[in-house]
């Protein structure tokens, strides 16, 4: 059995209604990976924006493991700490890691944020040392088309993250840097120029499937269904 945590932020929780990436890519590995799969983690539910809580399961389509570790408002800092208790606990294969917003917006700097990326890897590993994890950069949202400072914390960022993954990737715990979906555009792919709707849904996802197809072999090439 082969086990994926999704980790993230508010793009990865998703709110009530949502059927999030997690669940589209769910569906491309039941249809392309030839073995027993699931997706754990400590939290199910999704996001309710009307009251300000984790606390809904209302999932556009809620018959799949619906386990994460992903959190409104919470980022690599938030993470780094509850990772390891997650990874132990669910046993963890593969670590489907998509962090850094929140971060850069709110709390952190690209060098901060970086730093505390490391320390996530390294607890994720001590927890379970053959772990492998999959990290998808920022994804530019509507804040950095009108703040430059913050659009440059991101490309920052980026350059950081994809250094972290070449210095830190090992053979018994591989970690690949996901793409940035390249047709990936806010105003079609999101509802409020951050959140995905359901278009940004599967690009997500595919950045995910692709990554792990290329890198590692596993699953295949990613169709929306």
């Amino acid at each position: 059995m082969l086990r994926f945590m999704p980790v993230g932020d508010s793009m990865t929780i998703g709110s009530a209604g949502d059927h999030t990436w997690r669940y589209r890519l769910w569906r491309h590995l039941c249809a392309t990976y030839g073995g027993p799969f699931t997706l754990v983690g400590p939290r199910e539910t999704l996001y309710d924006q009307g009251v300000n809580s984790p606390v809904s399961y209302a999932y556009a389509e809620p018959d799949f493991p619906r386990g994460h570790l992903a959190g409104w408002g919470e980022g690599w800092q938030h993470m780094a700490p509850l990772i390891g208790d997650a990874v132990r606990a669910g046993r963890a294969d593969v670590l489907l890691v998509s962090l850094g917003l929140i971060d850069l917006g709110f709390y952190t700097n690209a060098e901060q944020t970086a730093e505390n990326a490391r320390e996530f890897i390294a607890a994720a590993r001590a927890a379970r040392p053959r772990v492998r994890a999959v990290l998808l950069p920022v994804i530019p949202n509507i804040r950095a088309t009108a703040d430059p400072a913050f659009a440059e914390q991101v490309d920052r960022f980026n350059e950081l993250l994809a250094k972290t993954v070449a210095d830190l990737d090992t053979p018994g715990s591989p970690l690949l840097l996901a793409s940035v979906p390249p047709r990936y555009d806010i105003d079609t792919d999101t509802y409020d120029g951050t959140h995905p709707n359901a278009n940004g849904e599967h690009k997500l996802a595919e950045a995910f499937a692709e990554a792990m197809y290329q890198g590692w072999g596993l699953g295949g090439p990613y169709e929306e269904g």
